[in-house]
């Protein structure tokens, strides 16, 4: 039997790739670096890039493309078998990390080739990286301490992954069957054609709803029904928990604590005070207490705003809707009517005008006039799923940048949330460029009936976050592995093309590419439009906090870990909430059991992220607003200083290069309404 995971030339041919063929594969793949990497050692006395650093680039690269297509369909066709699959390879790749992270010889090679004066910016970058890598994987610790750390690491792999799985199994295990009419008052058309095609694919009459975030949303904003509000919003919230309809039975409660322990573990090993420095050590930010200072700041210039947005929604909820006590699960569906009583215009108003064909093409668009970018779908490529749909792109000069898959909607045995992940790097290979491909994947509304998918605005925005990273990928001009698109960029630096393409989500210009009412073909009304914009900021503060609140208690829990007092992990939340939060949740609240980004994702002590590179992206795109927010030279500016150079520099440093100066926060504080 051919194992197409060893074989790959190409995109993968992902409907051959089977669960039987991963393990296989990744143990062959793994004996076969570990065989190369002796034998290069042996052969090397006198250590150069091309001699060290290209043929380790090729069995990182070829590792990597195998696993790729194995992570994400984990990710997005979730099955028992594959599922098992995955979970054996991941202590072994964690293993076959640390030990490369921990050979000496290795590092010695790579110190030797660190003094070679001809390399490029580009490859001085990955040597540096690397040197601080290996210290971070403990390379010159006493050899109990080494084990101990592959130990950990091992552990981390295996409880990182079963936290992401009880997630997916605690949203799939629930749902809400729905007979009686009256209860979907309130519910706009299309959920309701949603939750009847949901209820008719698993053989149900009535209205099925799930934890899906598309129909979860649609209940919490528009059902009537304040029972049915509540129950849903109970199994959201409690998802994964000892609490809820079924607590205990996916309970992530005992993963937290043993993360948060072996994650300071670690770093004490390294010689760090906790995780928060660990984390830090690969970030912008120079140091915790500049992270808490910066978090905290904004919390103090959002705070008074929020309050006010929180009575003012208790005022309207009591006067206007008869809700004497504003619970939970009426915020959502609260704050709805109040948007929809002070601007006459809600989500459910745009759907109309955002098509997916309308949105997608549109957003080529954009980055067309931008970037000079040509978009053009490609027909007969194996996919995972046949609503998956390939791209290739094209500069302009009409050279290939490279290729993504795009996969839009939320279904069953799928991840939630939205990202975008790698399945191949951009690499010098011999006299040619191995040119880059992305997997762009999304929870959106699926089509219901003979209508397209209808997505909402802030769906378009979140396509749109997803598609910046994209390109952060794709259109790298860097040759060297390491450092090339995404790779080498601090994560406190990763959001910053993301957010700023999605400022154009805002901008009439670029919103007449995106919108087109899909029965009439009328572009969004101006009138529209300027309701539109004019609810942009509203709950801002609001929005502010909540993200804070995350931002915050990820920081400390990683911080102020201390193995006599446990993880605190629902103590230090309760002290953030009362910190910095307006909406404090009932008792039975967890949302942190599938806070999936600091607890299974690249997120830990880093989710301050977000808003430290919302405050890069803000003022990115202030230039834009000076200059054009189609101005070619402008857009040429940010592909060739940030798009283009990857992580080969210091992002402080190309983001000067771009904006001739440091980032200032006016523009963030600006563009979210805040005074």
């Amino acid at each position: 039997m051919t194992n197409p995971l060893l074989h790959l030339t190409d995109l993968p041919p992902f409907s051959a790739i089977k669960p039987e063929h991963v393990e296989p594969a990744i143990d062959q793949i793994l004996a076969d670096n570990r065989a190369a990497i002796k034998t290069l050692l042996a052969d090397n006395p006198t250590p150069r890039w091309n001699t060290v650093m290209l043929p380790l680039e090729s069995l990182e690269d070829r590792l990597a493309r195998a696993w790729s297509p194995v992570s994400h369909m984990n990710s997005v066709r979730n099955s028992d078998a594959l599922r098992d699959a995955h979970n054996a390879c991941l202590p072994k790749l964690s293993q076959y990390a640390t030990e490369i992270g921990q050979n000496q010889q290795l590092f010695a090679a790579f110190s030797a080739v660190a003094k070679d004066t001809t390399l490029s910016v580009a490859q001085q970058k990955a040597i540096d990286n690397a040197l601080r890598d290996f210290q971070l994987s403990g390379v010159e610790l006493p050899d109990d301490k080494k084990q101990r750390y592959m130990t950990i690491q091992q552990e981390l792999s295996g409880l990182t992954a079963k936290f992401s799985e009880n997630v997916l199994d605690a949203t799939q295990a629930w749902h809400k069957l729905v007979g009686d009419e009256k209860s979907l008052a309130g519910l706009p058309e299309s959920a309701i054609a949603m939750a009847k095609q949901s209820a008719e694919q698993k053989a149900h009459s009535g209205w099925l709803f799930t934890l899906e975030f598309p129909s979860y949303f649609a209940v919490m904003s528009y059902a009537n029904d304040r029972a049915l509000r509540e129950e849903v919003y109970v199994a959201y919230v409690t998802r994964a928990s000892d609490q809820g309809p079924n607590a205990g039975k996916f309970d992530n409660t005992p993963l937290m604590g043993k993360i948060l322990a072996l994650r300071h573990e670690l770093a004490r090993l390294l010689g760090f005070e906790n995780y928060a420095q660990r984390s830090l050590a690969t970030k912008m930010a120079s140091g915790t207490e500049k992270v808490t200072v910066f978090l905290r700041d904004l919390a103090d210039r959002s705070l008074g705003m929020a309050q006010e947005e929180l009575t003012e929604l208790k005022t309207f909820a009591r006067d206007e809707l008869g809700l004497d006590t504003l619970e939970p699960w009426d915020i959502t569906y609260a704050s709805e009517k109040l948007r929809l009583h002070r601007y006459a215009i809600s989500q459910e108003d745009l759907k109309p005008y955002f098509p997916e064909a309308r949105v997608v093409s549109g957003m080529f668009d954009v980055v067309n006039k931008l970037y000079g970018l040509e978009i053009h779908e490609l027909a007969d490529i194996d996919t995972w799923h046949k609503d998956v749909r390939v791209f290739k792109i094209l500069d302009r000069n009409g050279d290939a940048r490279g290729r993504f898959y795009l996969d839009l909607y939320a279904r069953t045995n799928k991840r939630g949330g939205a990202w975008m992940d790698e399945c191949i790097s951009r690499r010098q290979t011999g006299h040619s460029v191995q040119l880059p491909v992305a997997y762009l994947t999304c929870n959106f509304s699926a089509p219901v009936g003979n209508d397209p998918a209808l997505f909402t605005h802030n769906e378009v925005i979140t396509l749109f976050h997803e598609f910046g990273h994209g390109l952060h990928h794709m259109l790298t001009q860097i040759d060297t592995l390491a450092v090339s698109g995404i790779s080498g960029v601090p994560w406190d630096a990763i959001e910053l093309p993301s957010q700023f393409l999605e400022n154009w989500c805002w901008e009439s210009q670029a919103v007449n590419f995106i919108a087109q009412h899909y029965q009439t073909g009328e572009q969004l009304p101006d009138a529209l439009f300027a309701k539109m914009t004019s609810a942009k900021n509203f709950q801002a503060g609001m929005q502010m906090v909540r993200q804070l609140e995350f931002s915050l208690f990820d920081f400390r829990i990683h911080t102020e870990y201390d193995p006599e007092k446990g993880a605190r992990v629902q103590e230090i939340l309760d002290e953030v909430r009362a910190e910095v939060a307006v909406i404090k949740p009932p008792e039975y609240h967890r949302f942190q059991h599938s806070f999936s980004h600091i607890f299974a994702g690249g997120y830990a002590a880093g989710y301050y992220s977000y808003k430290w590179a919302e405050v890069l992206s803000s003022d990115a795109f202030s230039k834009f607003e000076e200059t054009g927010i189609f101005n070619r030279e402008t857009g040429l500016a940010f592909l060739e200083a940030i798009l283009e150079q990857g992580g080969s520099r210091e992002p402080m440093d190309l983001f000067i290069e771009f904006r001739g100066r440091e980032p200032e926060i006016d523009a963030l504080l600006r563009h979210s309404g805040i005074q």
